[in-house]
C-alpha cells in the first residue's frame, strides 16, 4: 500500500474491490480527494466493465457506496463515490461495428 492509499479513507478498500471486479485492469483509474465536504473517490473503468461496476439495477455501486459510508462513519468522515463515464473509443474502432467484421 502506498502512502496515498493509507491517507485517504476507503481508497485501499475500493482499490482492492475494483481490481478483483473488473477484467480490464489497465483501464481502471481510481482517485481520491479530501476537501472540506469529506472524501470524494472517483472511479473510471473501461466500457466492457461498466456493467459489472453498476450491477443489475445499480445494486453493485449502491452496495459499494453503503460500505464506503460505513468506513467513513467509523472515521467520522463522509465518503462519496463518483463513477465517471468510460472514455469513448474512436469511431470505427469498435469490435462490434460492421466495418470491423469482414
Amino acid at each position: 500500500m502506498t502512502d496515498a492509499t493509507t491517507a485517504i479513507p476507503g481508497l485501499g478498500f475500493l482499490q482492492y474491490v475494483m481490481e478483483n471486479l473488473v477484467d480490464e485492469k489497465d483501464t481502471l483509474k481510481i482517485d481520491g480527494v479530501i476537501d472540506d465536504q469529506g472524501v470524494l473517490l472517483t472511479v473510471q473503468v473501461g466500457q466492457k466493465d461498466m456493467g459489472k461496476l453498476i450491477g443489475k439495477g445499480g445494486q453493485t455501486v449502491k452496495a459499494l457506496r453503503i460500505l464506503l459510508r460505513i468506513i467513513g462513519g467509523n472515521l467520522n468522515q463522509r465518503i462519496n463515490l463518483k463513477v465517471l463515464e468510460p472514455p469513448s473509443a474512436p469511431l470505427g474502432a469498435s469490435e462490434d461495428s460492421p466495418e470491423a467484421i469482414s
